[in-house]
């Protein structure tokens, strides 16, 4: 069940930072290491027809699921905003001939985790279990996506606790940035639209609503799998049929259209009562398939998505020491395709952190990247791909994203040649193109000295 809206809005930490520069410090030891060399990536289809991606480790008595069905909270109905969240929250409290509390006390007495989470583009899955519980672990995600039973006293007790974390989440100044960006850039837009819901929506969530999300949404052709661990394709093909045989060959059709996002330039000020003020801003990104993103992608980590070595970092925390953190991502929905990007500082030092990360972008639009920053930003991001590929759980989860994104089974083989192939003159080029320090928009939420709104 997620607790946060799917926007990728989130604030770093001291821990990220220190993680962050840790990891530099294995890559630069390790030197370039492909991740091809350890993993084989397998296409694998049943006789019912239901494709996964498969990376068999006989290593350790672990297999790990990965599964989405695309259509998340974007598709969720007006005034039950939330509904997939709360579906999510609650299609493992109990399924076929099985109650909520003998659902849960057979995941904990055969050490078997499988939670389930909703994004705004997909709904997602994970199972993990030891290989002498597999077929019970099995039947349990079949029961889970097929007859999942949403009686009254797990829904309430669901209900209940969306509702305590969306008032928690209420007086927390990054969720209220990202929420109120949000509804700015996409006004009528699904994605405007918090992902969990709000105490309205959610209350007024039906177990009848659950049950036709269900029913339009789990289907065959709106399935992606990626499976790892101590499994052959063979003991795979049988699984995909026991488990997804039973769903729907279509899902429902729908529609979600293209988001126009609103980028006004300007900042603006949500009051709450804080000492330090909660900084959030966006511009338009580039799509997952764009033929640039991967020269965007070195673009962000060298301008703010590189931790300790990134040029927002060094600017605003190391020679000003204005904020903690400062950083940026690339952030491609299905719909729209944002850069996005945040700092959290003292109310008095709000709008000199502004300035300088306008000034920043500015800087790069015009004057691009160093060759040696270039370099290091590729050496960085092509070897550290390796320390990604750390367990069970993640080379499934990347299995599933590789599908999600068409990017093709042999995109672990592939996927440092697109990075190396950058050019000085491709990542300046998106530079000059992408970068728009007059797009940039601000929401602060705090009590900001010396900034008005729409500055």
């Amino acid at each position: 069940m997620s607790n946060k809206i799917d926007s990728g809005v989130r604030s770093r930490t001291a821990l990220t930072t220190f993680l962050t520069a840790a990891l530099i410090l294995v890559v630069v030891s390790m030197g370039r290491i492909s991740p091809a060399n350890a993993v084989e990536v397998q296409e694998v289809v049943s006789p019912g027809g239901i494709r996964a991606l498969l990376v068999e480790d006989h290593s350790n008595p672990i297999i790990a699921f990965r599964l989405a069905f695309r259509g998340g909270g974007a598709l969720d109905p007006d005034g039950m905003e939330g509904l997939a969240n709360m579906v999510s929250g609650l299609i493992d409290e109990g399924a076929g001939h099985l109650d909520s509390q003998a659902f849960q006390g057979q995941l904990e007495d055969l050490s078997i985790r499988l939670s389930f989470s909703s994004g705004l583009d997909t709904f997602r899955g994970t199972l993990t279990t030891l290989t002498e519980n597999k077929s019970a672990a099995f039947d349990l995600l079949r029961l889970a996506l097929t007859k999942p039973r949403f009686d009254d006293e797990p829904v309430e007790r669901i209900r209940s606790q969306i509702l305590s974390g969306l008032r928690r989440a209420s007086q927390d100044p990054d969720n209220i940035a990202g929420n109120v960006l949000f509804k700015r850039m996409f006004d009528e837009h699904p994605y405007a639209s918090p992902n969990d819901g709000t105490e309205a929506s959610v209350t007024a969530v039906t177990a009848e609503a659950m049950k036709q999300f269900v029913t339009t949404r789990f289907a065959r052709d709106n399935l992606y799998i990626g499976v790892t661990g101590d499994i052959s394709a063979e003991g795979l093909e049988r699984a995909l049929d026991e488990i997804f045989g039973a769903l729907p060959d279509h899902a429902t059709a729908w529609v979600v259209a293209s988001a126009n996002v609103g980028l006004d330039g300007e900042v603006h000020v949500e009051e709450l009562a804080v000492p330090q003020s909660a900084i959030i801003f966006a511009q338009r990104g580039l799509e997952r398939s764009h033929p640039d993103y991967y020269a965007a992608y070195v673009l962000n980590y060298v301008l703010g998505g590189g931790g300790l070595t990134s040029r927002l970092y060094n600017e605003v925390r190391e020679k000003r020491g204005l904020a903690y953190s400062a950083y940026s991502y690339l952030s491609p929905f299905d719909h729209a395709a944002l850069m996005i990007g945040g700092a959290g500082t003292a109310n008095d030092r709000v709008a000199e952190t502004i300035n300088v990360i306008r000034e920043q972008w500015k800087i790069a639009s015009e004057s691009g990247l160093s060759a040696s920053e270039l370099k290091n930003a590729k050496t960085y991001l092509t070897g550290s791909y390796p320390l990604r590929f750390t367990s069970n759980g993640a080379i499934a989860g990347m299995l599933l994203g590789i599908q999600l994104e068409n990017l093709g089974a042999d995109y672990f083989e592939q996927r440092n040649s697109f990075i190396e192939h950058v050019t000085l003159e491709d990542v300046n080029r998106v530079a000059d193109t992408l970068l728009d320090p007059d797009s940039l928009t601000f929401v602060v939420v705090g009590q900001p000295t010396g900034l008005e709104e729409g500055q």
